[in-house]
């Protein structure tokens, strides 16, 4: 059985986002708090993530080997 997979353009909730991105829900959290994650939506009390800044987070996340990451933090 196939997952479902949210559309080409989306806003998801962070539980949404975090497995869109296969990572913690806290670990997204945390990183919205502490900087260094993608962009996100704040609406009153919602917060959203649109699949196209989470795509261009990953992106920037790419690395050719461990000394390309270091030297980018």
């Amino acid at each position: 059985m196939r997952e479902e997979q949210p559309p080409l353009h989306a806003r998801l909730t962070t539980a949404e986002a975090a497995k869109y991105l296969r990572i913690g829900f806290s670990t997204l959290a945390g990183m919205r708090v502490s900087g260094g994650g993608p962009q996100f939506i704040k609406l009153g009390g919602r917060v959203l993530y649109d699949t196209r800044d989470l795509d261009r987070w990953v992106e920037s996340n790419k690395f050719n080997s461990t000394a390309d990451y270091a030297t980018a933090r």
